[in-house]
């Protein structure tokens, strides 16, 4: 077996956990309940909890604006990422580890479907946003996973303090 098969192999889980789908261009929001999943940096939150908003730029030249974000534990906080580029454009929170593997399946997969609640797609002009309840102390990272995206530095930190 070649490396380049096992490591297509390795990666089949996690292409296989990213059950709801749509295309990357297709579908702009959110439709339908939102599956509460408890990941190491948070769960979904509810709108109506959420009492600061974060507005993300975003824009051609592979920035985003503000590149880090401090948070409390347990602070619900909505994330409104704005597209202000002429090419499709995305937000998704995780760890270093699952946003860097992400990154490598979007290369080789661009079209590759998926919707979860700490993601956003955003096409050109347009508004997304993700309302998440941050409940565990740590780093994190949000970023574009778009192919080439993420290697161009579209991405930044969050930093969530434990409760004092």
């Amino acid at each position: 077996m070649t490396f380049n098969t096992r490591r297509s192999l390795l990666a089949l889980p996690l292409l296989l956990s990213l059950p709801r789908a749509f295309a990357h261009g297709e579908q702009h929001g959110k439709t339908g309940a939102v599956v509460k999943e408890q990941k190491p940096w948070g769960i979904a939150g509810e709108p109506a909890r959420a009492r600061r908003t974060v507005d993300i730029r975003m824009t051609d030249d592979m920035k985003m604006a503000p590149n880090h974000i401090d948070v409390r534990e347990g602070e619900t906080l909505r994330i409104r990422a704005i597209n202000a580029g002429k090419v499709l454009h995305e937000i998704v929170i995780g760890t270093t580890d699952d946003l860097k593997a992400h990154a490598e399946m979007m290369k080789k997969h661009p079209g590759m479907e998926h919707d979860e609640p700490y993601m956003a797609h955003v096409s050109p002009g347009k508004r997304g946003e993700i309302v998440w309840t941050f409940n565990r102390p740590g780093n994190f990272e949000f970023a574009c996973l778009i192919a080439g995206h993420f290697e161009a530095g579209m991405r930044g930190t969050i930093r969530v303090s434990p409760k004092p």
